[in-house]
């Protein structure tokens, strides 16, 4: 056997798609910390839900998708509750305080949770090497937010923290339904389901008088709304589903530095000085998570 016959290659194109997903998710924190000091944390976080839906159900409407099954169904609610309720409520909660490179260091922790929650969920195998390469990658973010931060776990990083739970299930379930549905119909139905709860919990808890918000917090809105709410999510499912979920979700553990490069530079955020060297890190472990073997069934 050849050496290089020991590892799989994931689809150039499937990464391609993962990556777009990343960076599209990376201006989520910036976007909602623009936001949320203006339209509150509710209206942030599950507002967005309210005007991606109406997107999802006209792009289903015009795209004669037929309804999901009762089994798909129930994972389609696990995903709505995951990364369209879950998710944006917490971070946006955290982000009331927290600025936004503090934020995505903490959910930089998504990944390998994301892999965990695959191996757990779709059965996929993965090797020893891979479990050691993602461990490690995740000890550099976790390291990074270690120095970078005054070394308290605060109130604030444990809604980060629940966030990163809600949301890697959510990646993983979502991946595993678009190997059926495709990532297009399994966010637009997640977000179908949840419009309505959202809606009038949005509505019940106020809005804010838009008169005082500045274009600013209205444009991380739309951000979030179009783009991390749905846009992202398109092409981040159909990569997982075609490259693998633990794998490919390992190109995640770049979204904290894009992440932090577009809060300093938008939200004049200063940066830790290890960012070049986590970076730095990153990178080749990264390399190698999309490289090992999965173990040959016996």
């Amino acid at each position: 056997m050849k050496t290089h016959d020991n590892v799989i290659k994931s689809p150039p194109g499937a990464l391609l798609l993962t990556l777009l997903g990343v960076i599209g998710f990376s201006g989520s924190m910036p976007a909602t910390r623009a936001a949320v000091p203006h339209l509150g944390a509710v209206t942030v976080g599950l507002g967005r839900a309210c005007v991606a839906g109406v997107l999802a159900a006209l792009v289903l409407v015009v795209t004669r998708s037929r309804s999901p099954s009762r089994h798909q169904l129930w994972g389609l609610v696990q995903v709505a509750l995951g990364v369209v309720i879950g998710f944006p409520l917490l971070t946006a909660r955290a982000l009331t305080h927290v600025p936004a490179s503090h934020a995505a260091l903490v959910v930089g922790l998504a990944p390998l949770l994301t892999a965990a929650w695959a191996v757990f969920r779709t059965g996929e195998r993965v090797s020893r090497w891979f479990w050691l390469v993602s461990t490690s990658a995740t000890l550099v973010v976790l390291t990074f937010c270690v120095i970078s931060g005054d070394g308290r776990l605060s109130t604030d990083d444990v809604w980060l923290l629940l966030a990163t739970v809600v949301v890697s299930y959510g990646y993983a379930e979502g991946a595993r339904l678009s190997r059926e549905l495709g990532g297009l119909r399994v966010i637009a139905w997640a977000l179908v389901i949840a419009w309505l709860p959202t809606c009038v919990f949005v509505v019940y808890c106020g809005l804010p008088d838009p008169a005082g918000v500045p274009l600013s917090a209205w444009l991380g809105f739309g951000y979030v709304s179009l783009v991390s709410m749905f846009l992202a999510f398109v092409v981040w499912y159909a990569g997982l589903a075609r490259a693998g979920i633990a794998r490919a979700s390992q190109l995640q553990l770049l979204q904290p530095l894009f992440s932090m490069l577009i809060a300093g530079w938008l939200l004049n955020e200063t940066l830790p000085r290890g960012l070049w060297l986590a970076l730095g890190a990153l990178l080749p472990l990264i390399v190698l998570a999309n490289r090992t073997r999965v173990p040959s069934a016996k």
